[in-house]
């Protein structure tokens, strides 16, 4: 929200410079984004009088003028403007000012031969208008010499960031008055603009809608002349980012922005009988003041007459009623919308207004005659016209909450001690009412506050949050013990691990758009108001968005992309802990000792895998090679790792061809994922580790090689022969596969290096040949046969 110093010391008598305003703002919760002095951009820009103005000898459409800038002697300006003569009195740029609209730096130069000391200015340049057929023309009577922006008034402009749960600084006089609260100044009287009317109101107001319109209170106007609206409140506008369009249009608009309050004026030749406040139809529709048609449906509520649909109730109002320049007799309309309505129709139709803004967060119900009446009076000063009884059709929220208070909660909650009398006269500042009792009425448009904590909020923002004092935590005696969760120091752990092996971190949008949703099988959670169509569904993988990285990087020439996140993924029954990675392009680059460069492939994702399952305790020994789950890995190339048939909690393999396609990736991608809340808890052993105990006799190797069916996984035939004697076998390694000749057809020849740790003696032959034994039978039960 914007606006100008001069509009705010309208409402505050102050003389406060620029910096303590905005350093106050800040302090009591308005933050400043930012300050914009119009008289930075006219530096270099003063009143100037011609002289004299002859034609250019040697251009038809150019004028040599001599200028008087009020001191020295007068300088010579070339300018082609139609309307540049002598005695006229403009603005004009000298040397060294640089041009608002374009940004061009005024020097001395010849034109077609004659000197030429600076510019004749058009409104347009100076980011006045939008006029460029003319130099500006002043009165007669500006003060030649005086600097355009100290002529003109201009005024520093601030732009403040307005919470949701504040609306009622959603006007120039809101912020005035809290600035006034914290003592910046003295907030004036609002005009008492009490105005009666002088017929009855020719037309019929009503709402059909209570809940969605509980008050809607509209009079009649006749006889206004609708013109430009006076500079002064061009000006405000201009300060605020509103374009002026006419006096009637910019006085509702102004209202809005000084109040906070949005109201709508049609032209009442174009309704016919009554207007009300009532539900849509569905698929009604009705022509925005934005030239956009809109349909409605029967959640929303419209302002309508006979005819049909007027206005999108507290939104935008339409173009067939709109006021034009020929408009003479006009229905004021000021009215209390259900802030839940407003925002429900402005995200289904995706308009997004200053009044909706307004709206939705919740106007100030108690100021609808006190608006229309402020309202009319400003169209009876600046138009002209003769107005009507006011009709009145349902009533506002009207009970104030009362709460109670205790004063030293400012110290118990806000942590600072703020004498009574102080906090009975900030609260009386911002317009809370304080009984003896600590009883405190809130205002009605103070829709934020619910309770005591609220009250404190407010006194110790305008008491000075600076002066809430720093106090440490308190902290128990000894050892300070561990705050990260169990789940916390595994993921830290993890990172640590990840990045160790060369993978890069990244931290991608836990929103994804519905495209991306789809290609993992789509999203359980669909955002109804979403920041963006591309950030609409909260991501059912972690793959999407670091996919979308992999497309990224490698689309600005990158050959290898290693890439993790350990992030949430949003399922049915809720969100869940998840370590993802992907690894793409080149695992090793061209070079002279293997030639081409070699891409990644499953087996590098199912190493990194186990390798960071191991890290998060996982009992990696004990998993189980299964099909994959779903269409995201590519048939053959990708399995899960399971403890037991049905609890997967890992996959790897190549990403699918037509997933890639749907991230416009065209280079092989591998992938693993983690489910770290599906890992089971390590169980623990205390604090110490185990101290270690050295066995006292040299490990024995034994080799085996056995047939087995084509389709067994070796991994199946390595659990059966470390499960065969757990006692004496401490690990196993497949070290050769072999097909071929010698080999049966349907089968396949493992080869498996068992190591065996002998305890207190020696194995003798007959304790090998009890264990080798086992071995084979274990591996019997899975078909194979010890290979002769």
């Amino acid at each position: 929200m914007k606006f100008s110093l001069e509009w705010l010391k309208y409402f505050l008598d102050t003389d406060a410079s620029v910096a303590e305003i905005s350093a106050t703002l800040n302090a009591i919760g308005i933050e400043v984004e930012g300050i914009e002095d119009p008289a930075d951009k006219l530096a270099g820009f003063r009143v100037a009088r011609v002289l004299t103005a002859r034609p250019h000898p040697d251009a038809d459409k150019l004028q040599v003028l001599t200028v008087d800038t009020g001191e020295g002697d007068p300088l010579q300006v070339v300018c082609g403007a139609p309307n540049a003569r002598a005695g006229l009195v403009g603005v004009l740029g000298t040397a060294g000012a640089v041009v608002p609209a374009n940004g061009m730096v005024l020097k001395q130069s010849a034109i077609r031969g004659q000197e030429s000391n600076g510019m004749m200015c058009s409104t347009r340049e100076l980011e006045l208008g939008d006029d460029h057929d003319g130099i500006i023309e002043l009165p007669e009577d500006a003060p030649v010499g005086t600097p355009f922006a100290q002529y003109q008034g201009a005024s520093p402009v601030f732009d403040v960031a307005i919470t949701p749960n504040r609306p009622d600084c959603m006007g120039v006089y809101g912020i005035a008055r809290d600035l006034a609260a914290a003592g910046l100044g003295t907030l004036k009287p609002l005009r008492d603009d009490k105005i009666e009317g002088t017929f009855p109101c020719p037309v019929e107001i009503r709402t059909d809608d209570p809940d969605g319109c509980p008050a809607f209170y509209g009079r009649v106007i006749r006889g206004v002349k609708n013109g430009p609206s006076p500079e002064w409140m061009q000006a405000r506008l201009k300060a605020a980012g509103q374009r002026p369009i006419s006096a009637l249009v910019d006085i509702t608009n102004y209202m809005m922005l000084a109040f906070g309050r949005p109201a709508h004026v049609y032209d009442l030749a174009k309704l016919t009988g009554p207007v009300v406040a009532r539900r849509a139809q569905d698929g009604e529709q009705v022509l925005a003041l934005n030239e956009k048609t809109y349909t409605l449906d029967r959640t929303m509520t419209v302002i309508a007459d006979e005819a049909g649909v007027h206005d999108i109730a507290g939104i935008m109002g339409g173009e067939h009623s709109s006021v034009q320049p020929e408009t003479t007799d006009v229905l004021l309309e000021i009215a209390y919308f259900n802030p839940e309505t407003i925002g429900v129709t402005g995200r289904k139709l995706g308009l997004a207004t200053d009044a909706r803004t307004r709206f939705e967060r919740g106007v100030d119900p108690a100021w609808l005659d006190g608006g229309l009446d402020g309202l009319t009076s400003l169209i009876q000063r600046l138009c002209g016209g003769e107005a009507s009884h006011v009709m009145r059709a349902g009533s506002p929220p009207s009970v104030a909450k009362v709460v109670q208070y205790h004063p030293e909660l400012t110290q118990k909650l806000g942590g600072v001690a703020v004498d009574e009398a102080e906090q009975r006269r900030i609260l009386a500042a911002l317009d809370f009412t304080v009984s003896d009792d600590w009883q405190v009425t809130v205002p009605l448009r103070r829709h934020d506050v619910e309770g005591a904590p609220d009250i404190v909020e407010e006194v110790v923002r305008i008491h000075g949050i600076d002066k809430v004092a720093s106090v440490p935590l308190p902290r128990g005696e000894g050892v300070a013990r561990p705050t990260a969760t169990p789940q916390q120091q595994i993921e830290r752990r993890l990172r640590r691990a990840a990045a160790a092996m060369g993978l890069n971190e990244a931290v991608t949008w836990s929103f994804i758009s519905e495209r991306e949703a789809a290609a993992v099988g789509g999203g359980r959670w669909v955002l109804d108001n979403p920041i963006s169509e591309d950030l609409k569904v909260m991501r059912p993988s972690l793959l999407p968005g670091l996919l979308s990285a992999v497309q990224r990087n490698m689309d600005r020439g990158a050959t290898s992309v290693r890439l993790f996140e350990i992030g949430r993924r949003y399922l049915e029954d809720g969100e869940h802990p998840t370590l993802v990675g992907v690894l793409a392009g080149e695992r090793v680059a061209r070079g002279w000792s293997q030639g081409k460069a070699a891409p990644f492939d499953a087996f590098d994702a199912k190493s990194l895998c186990q390798a960071l399952l191991a890290e998060a305790g996982a009992p990696v020994d004990k998993l189980m090679v299964m099909e994959p789950i779903g269409d995201v890995y590519h048939p053959g190339q990708a399995a899960t790792l399971r403890l037991g048939p049905k609890n997967a909690i890992a996959s790897f393999g190549a990403i699918h061809p037509a997933t890639l396609k749907a991230f416009g990736i065209d280079v092989p991608v591998v992938a693993f994922g983690i489910h770290l809340d599906a890992i089971p808890a390590r169980k623990s052993a205390g604090f110490a580790r185990p101290h270690f105990a050295p066995p006292p006799l040299q490990a024995v190797t034994r080799d085996f090689a056995f047939l087995v069916p084509a389709d067994l996984p070796a991994g199946d035939l390595l659990r059966a022969v470390k499960g065969a004697d757990k006692a004496n076998i401490v690990d196993a390694r497949i070290f050769d596969l072999f097909e071929g000749q010698g080999v049966p057809e349907g089968q396949k020849s493992l080869a498996v290096e068992v190591t065996l740790q002998p305890g207190e003696t020696s194995y003798k032959e007959a304790d090998l040949k009890a264990i080798a034994d086992r071995v084979v039978a274990a591996a019997g039960k899975l078909g194979g046969e010890l290979r002769g």
